[in-house]
């Protein structure tokens, strides 16, 4: 099972981790502003590290806990949106 992980709660650095079978990855990058436009590239570089597609993922979560309201809605909408259109589970 590939899992994808993303967290933008916080106002400084975003982290997309990916979840392998019994292996775990994380990446993050220190952003200033524009999360929106950090995050899906920051995706793309951790897939194609690992040499998946997206269409290898079985399931996608995000931080919903504390941390910048702006911020988590973003991670929110990019895991929904992936959800969606992948026909995977959000957890």
């Amino acid at each position: 099972m590939n899992k994808l992980f993303i967290d933008t709660s916080s106002n400084q650095k975003i982290k997309v981790g990916l979840k392998m079978g019994k292996k775990k990855f994380l990446i993050s990058r220190k952003i200033d502003k524009q999360k929106a436009q950090v995050v899906l590239p920051l995706i793309q570089a951790l897939l194609k590290k690992h040499e998946l597609k997206l269409s290898d993922l079985n399931g996608i979560e995000a931080n919903t806990g504390q941390g910048s309201f702006t911020g988590i809605r973003v991670g929110i909408s990019v895991a929904n949106a992936l959800s969606f259109a992948l026909k995977i589970p959000r957890y």
